[in-house]
């Protein structure tokens, strides 16, 4: 049975590689490319293959008179057609699946070590105000635990307590039994922050105080503890990324982090006034290595991070290297 109004039909695997040699992909094993067709599928792997396309335009959209708008308010676009550039070779969209597979696994790796840290970072310092500080309200601020959310009827505080409760009746792990059984509920917040996963730590944190923000944030060397929620929520973003397999190295990031003054942290100056380096995983990254230096200075991740980037695959004949992803002019010199 077809879907309704979906108007590509079905096709086997001998197909879609036939489809991609008719536009232009070269293939220099059939074999091993059906392989991994059948392994990792056609629509995975076209977002690999998609900055091979060739392009129309530049197009301007006009205005709803339709004139030509200012120059700097216009939104000029490229469309990709159908058909490739001459040099995109199939194998080429698989090393670059492959280049990305293991950035992403690298990203976890840091990712995780962070959780762990700024689990113990929120519950010491909401802990030592109240042990189970995070059912008062009283204790964050008003945006977070009197206002009520987009016209839900609830405040993001009760939100939050909705999520963690159904983190804490749906954990199978032995320390949350035991504290059930022996002490009750609520469970004190070093206990609880442990079943926290990094969207519902984010989430607290950007509700806290802003002064126990600030007493977080500058032990990380951000004074402002406001930009270090919004880094937060974007490692949260990379993190969600990450975990669902989706493609990393040249996304659009959608939850950019604010940046802090250049005098405060000198790396971020290549992104001030770059809205592409700003919007790729990249800064992202670099992000993640500033907070491991707090967190496990003598951790070998920096350097596996750049051998690891060392080995992007070579698509010049593409026009495609490391800038795909953000990286900034002599990024190496900061790992």
């Amino acid at each position: 049975m077809s879907r309704k109004g979906y108007p590509k039909p079905w096709k086997s695997y001998e197909e879609q590689l036939d489809l991609l040699i008719s536009r232009g992909l070269a293939v220099t094993n059939r074999a091993k490319a059906l392989d991994y067709l059948q392994r990792i599928g056609y629509y995975r792997l076209s977002g690999y293959w998609y900055p091979f396309r060739e392009r129309s335009g530049p197009f301007i959209f006009l205005d709803e008179l339709g004139r030509k708008p200012a120059k700097k308010h216009r939104n000029v676009v490229k469309v990709a057609l159908d058909e490739f550039r001459p040099g995109a070779r199939f194998e080429d969209a698989v090393k670059l699946y492959v280049f990305d597979k293991k950035l992403r696994l690298l990203a976890m790796d840091a990712l995780e070590r962070i959780e762990i840290a700024l689990r113990v970072d929120i519950s010491h310092t909401l802990g030592e105000i109240d042990p189970v500080a995070y059912l008062h309200p009283e204790l964050f601020h008003d945006s977070f635990s009197r206002d009520l959310n987009n016209g839900k009827g609830v405040t993001r505080h009760h939100e939050w307590l909705g999520r963690h409760a159904r983190l804490i009746n749906e954990s199978k792990e032995e320390f949350v039994r035991h504290n059930k059984t022996r002490y009750g509920l609520p469970l004190v917040i070093w206990v609880a922050c442990e079943v926290w996963d990094f969207g519902t730590m984010s989430r607290l944190f950007a509700g806290m105080r802003e002064r126990d923000q600030d007493a977080i944030s500058a032990k990380y060397g951000i004074h402002n503890g406001r930009t270090f929620a919004t880094w937060l929520r974007s490692l949260n973003y990379l993190r969600n990324v990450c975990a669902h397999h989706s493609r990393l190295w040249n996304r659009n990031i959608v939850d950019q982090p604010k940046l802090p003054p250049a005098d405060e942290v000198a790396w971020v100056t290549p992104f001030q006034d770059d809205s592409h380096l700003r919007a790729r995983c990249y800064l992202l990254l670099r992000i993640a290595r500033h907070l491991l230096q707090v967190v496990n200075p003598s951790s070998s991740w920096p350097g596996r991070v750049k051998a690891h980037m060392e080995t992007f695959p070579d698509l010049t004949h593409l026009g495609l290297n490391l800038a795909g992803m953000g990286a900034p002019d002599n990024w190496e010199t900061d790992w």
